[in-house]
């Protein structure tokens, strides 16, 4: 209930902020998909890299744009982490309970990356007081 709440919110966001067609993916807190859905006319490849942007924001615990930095000033490859399913685009977002623990992540694609990262924060926000 809660994770098709944070897609219809992603949607609804990317169509009324920037008129796109997005991907969007929820995952749970141990990094599998628990849901997603894909706008009819959002590109082919934002389906694989809305996953990842999930995925990596629950591995790693941080948002995607926080992993990117870190990675940029730390001049780490994203090979060390020893896992291909994992990106640093902006666009994946943490999703914490009430007590600041990870329960899942959010990861949107289909934008400029600043924008898939806007929608992602969007939703969570949305969703994060049903989290517990």
């Amino acid at each position: 209930k809660t994770a098709q709440a944070a897609i219809d919110k992603a949607i609804e966001v990317a169509r009324a902020e920037y008129g796109k067609p997005a991907c969007v993916a929820v995952y749970d807190a141990n990094g599998l998909l628990m849901a997603f859905s894909r706008v009819e006319g959002a590109l082919f490849r934002s389906v694989e890299i809305s996953q990842a942007k999930g995925y990596t924001a629950v591995r790693m615990g941080v948002d995607t744009d926080i992993f990117l930095a870190r990675l940029q000033r730390e001049n780490l490859s994203i090979a060390y982490f020893c896992d291909t399913k994992m990106t640093a685009l902006p666009g994946g977002v943490v999703l914490r309970n009430a007590a600041g623990e990870v329960v899942g992540g959010l990861g949107v694609s289909g934008m400029k990356a600043e924008e898939d990262a806007f929608v992602a924060r969007e939703a969570a926000a949305f969703v994060q007081p049903q989290l517990g």
